[in-house]
Formats: structure tokens, C-alpha cells, sequence
């Protein structure tokens, strides 16, 4: 093979490994060598149904043929319009307008301009341990890691932090920790930013770079009576959690709230770059036209790859696929648990799962988790850690796993414990 030259890639780009892959199969990727990974980070939550799916394959290659790039502010196109009647099948029918950009970031500031649009309040508030981005104005939203803001200050005024429902990081039972974080938002809206200049709370159903943490369910309604009482709207970043990750279309189904502002991406396009927004028609006829856009956003070969990705979620059943193989997955680290106590805690939705790693005393213990994951990836297998400090293995295979590769994945994460003690 010949010797590739990495060294013009700029090395702001942390990596995990440094393989040079070749090509990707369902939930494997293959280097220039030959060599198979089973690949459970789904490239951040991107490929659910796959690598290489040949439906979404075909989308694009068929697309291609026709038009590369028909700009939104100049052309309507089939695809965009077709993936706008896909959408309204699976998401809230309230949120029945949409608007397309390219990341998940970008998606993030369309949902802020919109809620202050909208709202004609300038606040913003987020939770401790959200990750939103690393643009200008996200940066200020992100709180999971002090890497992502480090060094850029002063960042975006008008942002304010809540604490999010991490029942075990505070060593609470769930209840209490529910009833303080939601003390403590509303202290919030009485010290800091009052509700008549807060325009949206935006969370994380399940945070995310933060810990793979989900919020609890009661947590999520009353965040929801909340910003009702309050005129504030409820924004719901499912960037990650979307397009079928968490057992469910959309991770704020499993507490039956609504958001007033749906986040989409990772998932949206199975690899293709595009993300958007999800508002009722009402909110949106109160965003000025020209005030927002992009020149690629709602790309036609995008928008026709999106399409075919939620038709194959849809007609393979990946989305009760990941609630299946998610009990699998939980069930079988749990097991583990048993044996290795420094697995201080197993949680998540469907294939969004974490391991999280502590200390005998209690302390989070990030070496040992990075520790783990390496050994991890000397066997063949892709995990990616996340959590401040970095002590939590995350889970995230494609939505197509099947039962037989995760006991793989999960032998070799066993003898990854021991060999890395």
C-alpha cells in the first residue's frame, strides 16, 4: 500500500485512532488493509442504518444524475419537498414546517434566531452538560467540556446554565435529583434571566458529549408545564437522539412532550450532511424571510439520501430493531457490572447507551475508561468515551446490529476490562 501523506490535515481534529478506512458494510468498517472494526460509534451517531445502506446508495447516485445543487433561495426541488412529507409522517404533528442546513451547530443557531424571532426576547437557557455545537453562538450554549469554549472567551451574552437531572453524578435517587433541578431552573427565572426576556429552554433528551445521560420523564413535563406557564419556548436538541437512536423516532417521545422546536441531523441523512428544523407554521411565519439561510442548506442529494434513510428505518423496522437490541445491550453490560464494579453505572435509550466508569471511592475515573476503549480497539472494536471527564463509553452501533454482534462486541469489551487493569 502506498504511504499516504496525513500531515496537510489539520490536527484540530482530535482522534479516537488513526485508521484510514476503506470502506464500510452495515456495522462494519474495513481499513486500506483489509482489517475489520465492528464499528459501534456509528461515526457520532451518524450511520443508523449502516454503512454503505444500497437504498441510500442508490438515492444519491440516482440524484447526482439529475442535479448536484438547486439553491433554496432561487428553486424549489422534488427532493426537499418529498423529504418535507417524510418528515410529517414521524414527527409531532404540530411541527409542520421545516427549514435545512448542513450541521448539527447550524441547526442549533437557526432554533435560537427562531425562538428570538419569534418570541422577541433575547434569552436563552441550557443545561449543565449540554453540548450544542462549537460555532460562535453554540460554544456559548456547550457546557460538557471545557475544551470546546477554552481559549474563545468572551463568548455569546444571553446564555444561561441549569442544572440538568444527572441523578447519579449527584448520588441521588432520581426523584430528588428531578424535584432540585427543576428548584433550581425556576430559581433561575427569578435571579438570573426573567421568564419575559427568555425566549426558549433548550435541552438534550438525553444529553449527549455530556454523558449519554437521559432525562427523566417528569423532568421533561415539567420542563414542558414550565415554559407553558411562562410564554418560553421548549426546544428539544435531538441532533443525537433522532431518527430512531433511542428506541423511538424521537428521544422526547419517551416522555410524550412536544417541543415547540425539533433539532435535527447525525441521523437525518445516514452521512450526508444535513440537519434541520421543525416548528409549527405559526413560528415560523414570524421569522422574517432573509433574516436566516445558507447557500447549501436542503442540498438535493442530501435531501433524496434523508429520504431514503427514514423509508429503510421505516420499512426494516430499525427503530423497534434498537429498543430490542438495546435490552441486549443493557442487559449484557449490566452483567459485566457485576463482575467489574468499576462499571459504576449502565444507562440509556435503545442504542444510545452508557458505561460509566469510577473510582472504588466514587470519582469518576477517565484513565481507566480511555484505557478500556483502547484495548477495545486492539480487538476490533470502536468505542468512543465522552462525559467531562471523559469516564463513560458510549454505545452507539448502527440501528441495524443484531443480537449475535453485540454479544461480539460485548466479549470483546470483557476481555478488554481485564487485559487493560
Amino acid at each position: 500500500m502506498d504511504t499516504l501523506n496525513l500531515n496537510h490535515i489539520s490536527p484540530v481534529w482530535s482522534r479516537s485512532a488513526t485508521v484510514i478506512a476503506d470502506h464500510g458494510e452495515g456495522i462494519y468498517l474495513y481499513d486500506k488493509n483489509g482489517r475489520r472494526y465492528l464499528d459501534f460509534t456509528s461515526g457520532i451517531g451518524v450511520t443508523n442504518t449502516g454503512h454503505a445502506h444500497p437504498k441510500v446508495v442508490q438515492a444519491i447516485q440516482s440524484q447526482a444524475g439529475k442535479i448536484l445543487h438547486a439553491q433554496a433561495n432561487i428553486v424549489y426541488h422534488e427532493p426537499m419537498i418529498h423529504l418535507t412529507e417524510e418528515l410529517s409522517q414521524i414527527v409531532p404533528p404540530k411541527l409542520d414546517t421545516f427549514f435545512f442546513s448542513n450541521s448539527g451547530a447550524e441547526a442549533v443557531e437557526a432554533a435560537v434566531k427562531l425562538a428570538r424571532a419569534a418570541t422577541g426576547k433575547p434569552n436563552i437557557i441550557v443545561f449543565q452538560g449540554s453540548f450544542h455545537g462549537r460555532t460562535h453562538a453554540t460554544m456559548a450554549m456547550t457546557t460538557s467540556k471545557t475544551i470546546y469554549r477554552a481559549g474563545y472567551q468572551p463568548l455569546v451574552p444571553g446564555i444561561f446554565v441549569a442544572p440538568f437531572p444527572y441523578a447519579y453524578a449527584y448520588g441521588w435517587d432520581e426523584e430528588t435529583t428531578v424535584n432540585f433541578c427543576i428548584k433550581e431552573l425556576k430559581k433561575l427565572l427569578k435571579m438570573q434571566t426573567a421568564a419575559h426576556e427568555t425566549a426558549a429552554i433548550v435541552i438534550e433528551p438525553e444529553l449527549g458529549e455530556g454523558g449519554y445521560v437521559p432525562a427523566p420523564n417528569r423532568f421533561m413535563q415539567k420542563l414542558r408545564q414550565l415554559c407553558d406557564e411562562n410564554g418560553i419556548l421548549l426546544v428539544a436538541d435531538e441532533v443525537q437522539t433522532g431518527f430512531g437512536r433511542t428506541g423511538k423516532w424521537f428521544a422526547s417521545e419517551h416522555s410524550g412532550v412536544t417541543p415547540d422546536i425539533l433539532i435535527m441531523a447525525k441521523g437525518l441523512a445516514s452521512g450526508m450532511p444535513l440537519s434541520g428544523i421543525a416548528a409549527p407554521r405559526e413560528l415560523m411565519d414570524k421569522w422574517p424571510p432573509g433574516s436566516h439561510g445558507g447557500t447549501y442548506g436542503g442540498n438535493a442529494v442530501a435531501c433524496a439520501a434523508a429520504v431514503a434513510t427514514i423509508q429503510v428505518l421505516r420499512e426494516e423496522n430499525l427503530i423497534e430493531n434498537a429498543a430490542d437490541m438495546g435490552i441486549v445491550l443493557t442487559t449484557g453490560l449490566r452483567k459485566l457490572q457485576e463482575e467489574h464494579p468499576e462499571i459504576g453505572d449502565v444507562r440509556g435509550w435503545g442504542l444510545m447507551v452508557a458505561s460509566e466508569f469510577t473510582t472504588p471511592a466514587g470519582e469518576p475515573w477517565g484513565e481507566r475508561a480511555t484505557a478500556v476503549a483502547k484495548a477495545c480497539h486492539e480487538q476490533n472494536l470502536m468505542l468512543l468515551t465522552c462525559g467531562a471527564y471523559g469516564n463513560v463509553i458510549r454505545w452507539i452501533p448502527p440501528l441495524v446490529v443484531n443480537q449475535s454482534q453485540i454479544q461480539d462486541a460485548l466479549q470483546i469489551f470483557s476481555k478488554a476490562i481485564t487485559a487493560s487493569k
